[in-house]
């Protein structure tokens, strides 16, 4: 387990070395910040630095550091390489870059700063696009849950309405409309911290208690492909594994607390700490995932076979083995809170979106339902969709997304005369990553697909091609945007 332990260690130093080179970078200030210059009491609310990092943590991990994890295992510890320098060199940039852009453009959402720095059209685009992930999200992380209570009605011998799933649906909407619609520091700012503490202590819990326990965790050399289903590593395992390594829904969750920080500085911190932290989450569950279940013929068998028991049943199966009773329990209330709490962030970030494009003061009572309400009626019907579908678009279009967050950072830096290949390669890297997909995906494309080597070569190629157009470009694009 030599392998897990020295990942865990460069995630550790990647927050205090490549994390500081990259504060340095961006360069915060004393300047005022939003949360100041721009207070309402209701999104742009000052609030205690160890208190907005616990939130941005919860808000951005939810199921994805755990289930993410989880299915990337099915590849064997090769994971951990994607999760450890996923993390360092893009999912943490791209968290600071999303997290402080926003503060400096006073509290902007995505699509508004993808604007800025990428033009119009991109910026209407990133408006349809980045609402459309919002609701995905949303649901995921409603859906989710729902089945997981449900899973442990049935478990606990319970009947009725404890096992009925749209139940559960209508009990997790309901909270949604109310932590969508009051002000931050009314149910976020005051319940998140204590899940996002019940988080950290439930990875604590399972990476200690595989050790403890004597489970082997594999080592990642030789490099091999464990996956059962013969699936290739590249791309399938860095869209599976998003959080943990790099999401692009992290950039719509930093504009809630880029509003509530008081000084520019605590960004390394609260965007980039929060980052490396879900990576060593995102770490520990790959580990106890690998650890855990019977390897045949080098192949992740047994994950596979316990995966195909529901992912829900996977969790509770890993925290039952590795912590018993009491911590089973504690670990499968972080489990059902943590992503309703990503789940409601995700419509609250839907309707700051939305008022952004439309100029909506959201001070204002009326115009706060005015847009609750239809964007949760429409996640009600589109959780009625199917679970594994709505899934699978959100594993690829949040990696879409990253991508582009990425490119606008690096746009952004390009026009303040600092270092954009910071974010430009990994830009180029979750481009080549991203498109490959989508080429040998069905999902896209009016159901063509392309053979794997053929969607590697398009994919890869693209992102070569606007690695290339952006440098010839970016210097043109800044020098007009000054």
């Amino acid at each position: 387990m030599i392998s897990f332990f020295v990942c865990l260690a460069i995630l550790i130093g990647g927050y205090f070395i490549y994390g500081k080179y990259v504060s340095n970078v961006f360069g915060p200030d004393d300047r005022e910040t939003p949360a100041i210059s721009m207070e309402d009491g209701v999104d742009y609310v000052v609030m205690p630095t160890w208190r907005i990092f616990l939130i941005q943590l919860l808000n951005i991990a939810g199921l994805g550091p755990i289930w993410g994890a989880v299915g990337g295992a099915m590849w064997g510890p090769s994971v951990f390489l994607w999760i450890t320098f996923g993390t360092v060199f893009v999912g943490a940039v791209h968290d600071f870059a999303s997290g402080f852009m926003s503060m400096r453009h006073e509290g902007k959402s995505v699509p508004e700063l993808t604007g800025m720095y990428m033009g119009n059209t991109m910026k209407q685009v990133m408006r349809v696009f980045s609402t459309i992930l919002l609701f995905m999200v949303g649901v995921v992380f409603a859906v989710g849950p729902a089945g997981l209570l449900t899973y442990l009605g049935g478990q606990a011998g319970a009947g009725g309405l404890m096992v009925n799933k749209t139940f559960w649906l209508v009990v997790i909407f309901v909270y949604f409309f109310i932590a969508t619609f009051l002000s931050v520091d009314k149910v976020i700012g005051k319940l998140y911290p204590v899940f996002g503490i019940c988080l950290i202590i439930m990875a604590i819990g399972v990476g200690f208690g595989t050790i403890a326990k004597g489970y082997t965790i594999p080592e990642i050399f030789p490099l091999r492909n464990m996956h059962p289903g013969a699936s290739g590593i590249f791309p399938a395992m860095f869209i599976s594994v998003a959080c943990g390594a790099c999401s692009g829904f992290h950039s719509t969750q930093s504009p809630i607390m880029a509003r509530c920080c008081k000084s520019e500085k605590m960004s390394r911190l609260v965007f980039y700490g929060a980052m490396v932290c879900e990576g060593i989450i995102a770490l520990v569950w790959a580990a106890a995932s690998c650890a855990l279940f019977n390897i045949e013929g080098g192949l992740m068998t047994g994950l596979k076979e316990a995966m195909a028991m529901g992912q829900s049943a996977c969790v509770y199966n890993i925290c039952a083995t590795t912590m018993g009773g009491f911590g089973a329990i504690l670990a499968m209330l972080g489990v059902i809170a943590c992503p309703i709490s990503s789940g409601d962030t995700a419509f609250r970030s839907a309707r700051l979106t939305v008022a952004d494009a439309l100029n909506l003061d959201q001070k204002s009572t009326k115009n706060r339902i005015l847009l609750t309400v239809p964007l949760l009626g429409l996640g009600v019907l589109v959780s009625q969709l199917d679970y594994t579908s709505i899934w699978n678009y959100f594993a690829s279009t949040n990696q879409i997304l990253a991508a582009i967050v990425l490119w606008t950072a690096a746009f952004y830096l390009r026009h303040e005369g600092k270092n954009d290949l910071l974010c430009s390669i990994p830009a180029a890297w979750m481009t080549a990553v991203t498109l490959s997909f989508v080429f040998s995906s069905n999902l896209y494309l009016g159901g063509i697909s392309f053979f794997p080597p053929i969607s590697k070569v398009l994919g890869v190629g693209t992102a070569v091609v606007l690695f290339v157009l952006y440098t010839l470009k970016a210097p043109k694009a800044a020098k007009a945007a000054k």
